[in-house]
């Protein structure tokens, strides 16, 4: 059929192309004539004040030729009564957000969005010493260990002080609590509160996401978090920063009055219903969007009602779709199906999502454009992205990222330091650093990161109230005694790591590669992370003291391997003896071999035998004697029922106590004095000492410790020693009186 305004069109599109070709040879002869090119970056800053005028004059001129261009395009839209939104499958295309969000006027500034490069003349940017909120929901062990490496990132770009809202379970808020607690960074103040209160608000909405009733938590957070909080950045725990998040933060200032969610669009098939056959998703606008990264406005979200509204879509749209699929995002996406007006959509290149299928690759032209990486594929580092390998290593950066460097000052923001810090702080005045000792007596003090339960712990408790736990410590160099003593020791064990970063990452590998380690769900591990010279042995030791679940601890070293069979022998050994009502410390006989290959003794007549043969020795007895010469190896061979033995100078054994049995002391580091501190004040405090007949440990061979090296080889560092010794001397008879003073006359009798 013939068109009455085909003429009209055809000269409104010629008009269009002779005025835009204008446009362009009047710019190019002009800046030719300066000697500059048309294609340098809006960015660069000219160096006269007469280049900056005449560039004034050309932006000017050419913001008339697009206000003219802009007119003409809307009488060619007008006459073919085009619509202005576009189709759903059409990647990118954002005119439906700049009818919702934007006025006519505003089209260019969208159509800039949509090429996923910002403007640096244009870019809102956060007030300096601006309070950024930052809000994460994290449940388990696992996403516990995402959360550091994402904070990771957050604090290695971040220039300004930071608020984190953790909406967490018992475990979440456990790990996270004690590793920002000892973590101590400046300018970072940390919430938490509790998912348990929340779960509620969302029990009712059925979720086949494997997230669980976590994976809505987020449409609470207006009723979860402050009341008098306007604002929040929201995350899941899968993202990666490579940029300072006070440009996401800054964003908040292009909303409209209407817009209170800010969210970058859905990068897969998934709303669009083709992946395959009868998918039927959640109803979507286009391609929908993610909430991996959510800018919520939370002062008008409340304003609006969003706790009733959420739910009256979720009420709608469950009784045709039964569940979610994708958690919040369903819920979401299905809201701002109803109510465009209300969302704000941001450039991509804030949510690069890493899954399969996905389109993220059209996000970022240069790695420069890159802002925030979603690793929202089950898959995780081993999805397919042609662009992955930068990826991975970017977020292996920030995972291995020593986190001590993050403890830095923001210049020119002052801060309310912790208690905990200002304490540390006075602590550290109120040292002589022209001492001797100083280094010695700074480690006593010193707090260190810790990452409790770094994997999965699952403990039931028992029933009669003797279940034991086997307390040790170790470093990189001691990992392949694990799989043996998990083979040998079947109860709960609680094990502190001292280790870097990067050093922790290559355990979580070892481990969850191991069938031995990945199958015992009863074993803590906590990280305690490396910093300062020496090895702070009895604070990791109380690390690892500390969380041990069960009311009794055996505490023991992580070279020996306990005899098969000894765990149900010592919670026998533990009724028998009445520890609930009485104070003793069971020892547990040491033995050592210098053969790296050793057929285990079965029984104590197996041990007997080797030990008449020379392939097993009293522990120490050729180097230490008197470290265990208390516990009576003569006495042991015929005993059959348990005896006392009294305290001696320098007597170290391996004991079973009550689990609220005296710390470590931590003054003492490295090698020297840390364990037979520990023993001498279960003496002062009236522990018995009693040797058990039927049971034994073997300590296996090792290369020597640089502690015991540094010990040997320095004047200095033995001379300290002797000094923290007469200073524990000293404190345990301020501590304990008179009785104490025996401690002080043995060592001089030495």
């Amino acid at each position: 059929m013939h068109c009455p305004c085909r003429g009209k069109l055809k000269l409104l599109l010629a008009s269009l192309s002779f005025i835009v070709l204008l446009t362009w040879l009047y710019l190019l002869a002009g800046n030719l004539e300066n000697g500059r090119s048309l294609l340098l970056s809006p960015c660069v800053v000219e160096s006269t004040e007469a280049r900056l005028l005449e560039r004034d004059v050309l932006e000017s001129r050419v913001r008339e030729v697009e206000e003219e261009n802009r007119q003409i395009r809307l009488q060619l839209s007008q006459s073919q009564g085009l619509a202005a939104q576009p189709a759903e499958g059409n990647y990118g295309n954002q005119q439906w957000v700049a009818s919702a969000d934007t006025g006519p006027e505003d089209v260019e500034n969208t159509a800039e969005e949509r090429a996923n490069h910002s403007e640096c003349a244009r870019s809102p940017t956060a007030e300096k010493c601006e309070l950024i909120h930052v809000a994460c929901v994290c449940a388990g062990h696992n996403a516990s260990r995402d959360v550091v490496t994402l904070v990771k990132s957050i604090l290695f770009h971040r220039r300004n002080p930071l608020h984190f809202h953790f909406i967490t379970d018992t475990v979440a808020n456990q790990i996270l609590s004690t590793l920002f607690q000892s973590w101590m960074v400046p300018s970072v103040q940390v919430s938490f509160y509790d998912a348990d209160e929340l779960k509620s608000e969302v029990s009712w909405i059925p979720n086949k996401h494997y997230s669980g009733i976590y994976g809505l938590m987020k449409l609470t957070l207006t009723k979860a978090l402050p009341s008098d909080l306007s604002k929040v950045i929201v995350l899941d725990t899968d993202i990666t920063f490579a940029t300072d998040i006070a440009e996401l933060w800054a964003i908040f200032k292009k909303f409209t009055e209407k817009q209170v969610i800010g969210l970058v669009e859905n990068q897969s098939d998934w709303y669009l219903g083709n992946l395959w056959k009868n998918h039927k998703p959640w109803p979507a606008l286009g391609r929908g969007f993610n909430t991996g990264v959510i800018l919520l406005y939370l002062e008008r979200l409340r304003r609006i009602g969003w706790e009733q509204m959420w739910r009256l879509t979720a009420e709608k749209e469950l009784m045709s779709m039964l569940s979610t699929s994708l958690a919040d995002q369903d819920i979401f996406n299905a809201f701002i199906k109803q109510n465009p007006v209300l969302v704000h959509q941001l450039p991509c290149f804030w949510n690069v999502q890493l899954s399969d299928h996905t389109r993220s690759e059209q996000c970022y032209t240069e790695v420069s454009d890159l802002k925030v990486i979603h690793w929202n594929s089950p898959k995780k580092l081993r999805v397919k992205n042609k662009h992955v390998e930068f990826f991975r290593n970017l977020y292996l950066t920030f995972l291995e990222y020593d986190g001590n460097l993050l403890r830095r000052e923001l210049f020119g923001c002052p801060s309310q330091a912790s208690s905990e810090s200002t304490k540390l702080q006075n602590a550290l005045e109120e040292l002589d650093e022209d001492d001797q000792c100083y280094d010695f007596r700074r480690e006593r003090i010193m707090v260190h990161r810790v990452h409790l339960y770094f994997l999965q712990y699952e403990y039931t408790s028992t029933e009669d109230d003797t279940d034991i736990t086997l307390v040790a410590q170790l470093s990189m160099d001691r990992l392949q005694m694990l799989e043996a003593i998990c083979k040998h020791w079947e109860g709960p064990i609680s094990l502190a790591l001292y280790m870097s970063d990067a050093e922790a990452q290559q355990f979580l590998r070892y481990a969850q590669a191991s069938e031995v380690l990945k199958n015992r769900k009863n074993v803590g591990y906590h990280i305690v992370y490396k910093e300062g010279q020496f090895y702070p042995v009895n604070l990791v030791r109380n690390v690892a003291l500390r969380n041990a679940k069960t009311p009794y601890v055996f505490l023991t070293d992580i070279d020996f391997l306990p005899m098969y069979g000894l765990y149900d022998y010592l919670r026998k050994s533990i009724v028998q003896l009445d520890m609930a009502n009485t104070k003793k410390a069971l020892v547990v006989p040491a033995f050592e071999t210098l053969r790296y290959r050793l057929s285990f003794p079965k029984s104590k007549a197996e041990l007997l035998s080797m030990l008449d043969m020379g392939t097993l020795y009293t522990f120490r007895y050729h180097v230490w004697t008197k470290g265990h010469a208390p516990t009576n190896y003569a006495k042991w061979r015929t005993a059959t029922t348990p005896y006392k033995v009294e305290w001696e100078a320098d007597f170290e054994p391996y004991v079973v106590v009550r689990r609220d049995c005296p710390e470590y002391d931590q003054r003492f580091v490295g090698f020297g004095w840390n364990k037979v501190s520990h023993i001498m004040e279960l003496d002062a405090q009236e522990y018995d000492l009693i040797v058990l007949p039927n049971a034994f440990m073997i300590h296996m061979p090792h290369a020597p410790s640089f502690d015991i090296s540094k010990f040997r080889s320095s004047p200095s560092y033995r001379y300290c020693l002797t000094t923290l010794k007469d200073e524990f001397h000293q404190d345990l008879s301020r501590k304990y009186g008179s009785a104490a003073l025996k401690y002080l006359t043995a060592q001089r009798n030495i």
